[in-house]
């Protein structure tokens, strides 16, 4: 049933960057379009607040007021809304409103890439192991990896809480090398090169799904564009 109140779902659609209402009505007219659950059709009204839109499986952030923070963290900065030990934290690097939260966590001395936002669903998606969303990361470690080293890292390695699932791993010098991992378990890149014998000096995360930018200095912050939104929302559409 069309709901009766609410704005109309290709204006909603519109508005967070889909295209124009011609074009988002083509996308509800395909069957494209779920509003909680349900294929949408052409008329539909939704409430921006609590309606839950997929397209194409992807969940489309369209409550008013989302934000989406890329930050680059330096190390010392703790991944917390707050530290009672008073250390800075990460939050304090982006506007305080709207409120935002680190969708998932980097350790004290990890540096790179974290999202800051307020969209819960697409957080609890990239955070969530069964998305499988990458995250790609450079690491400066103790010693040069063998082959066979490097052969245990791609295959698993066993840590006190399991078998770790393969891993891409890409020697880019002696002592240095390119991880990407999917299962974000807790400081998992830093226990994988501890358990092959290989320390990690310094470890920065360099990518989250599809979003990569050098361009952002250790301690600074920037807004996604829009198809970097449209990307990640893809990245963990059902069935990633």
């Amino acid at each position: 049933m069309v709901a009766a109140e609410g704005v109309r779902l290709q204006k909603v659609l519109a508005r967070v960057g889909f295209g124009s209402r011609r074009t988002c009505d083509d996308l509800i007219a395909a069957g494209r379009v779920r509003v909680d659950g349900v294929v949408a059709v052409l008329g539909r009204r939704v409430d921006p607040e609590t309606a839950l839109i997929l397209v194409d499986g992807a969940p489309v952030g369209v409550r008013p007021g989302l934000v989406y923070y890329l930050l680059n963290k330096p190390a010392g900065v703790v991944t917390t809304a707050d530290d009672p030990q008073g250390r800075p934290v990460v939050v304090g690097l982006v506007p305080d409103e709207p409120r935002v939260f680190p969708v998932g966590r980097l350790d004290l001395d990890t540096e790179g890439l974290l999202l800051l936002t307020n969209d819960g669903e697409i957080a609890n998606r990239i955070t969530h192991p069964s998305y499988g969303v990458e995250k790609e990361y450079v690491a400066h470690v103790e010693g040069t990896p063998s082959r066979s080293v490097l052969r245990q890292l791609r295959e698993g390695v066993e840590l006190d809480d399991g078998v770790t699932a393969p891993a891409r791993v890409t020697p880019v010098e002696p002592n240095v090398l390119r991880l990407v991992v999917h299962e974000g378990r807790n400081r998992q890149v830093r226990r994988m090169c501890d358990a092959v014998g290989h320390p990690v000096i310094r470890l920065v995360r360099t990518r989250i799904g599809p979003l990569a930018d050098r361009s952002i200095r250790p301690g600074t912050w920037r807004h996604l564009e829009t198809d970097e939104l449209r990307a990640l929302e893809r990245a963990v559409a059902d069935g990633a």
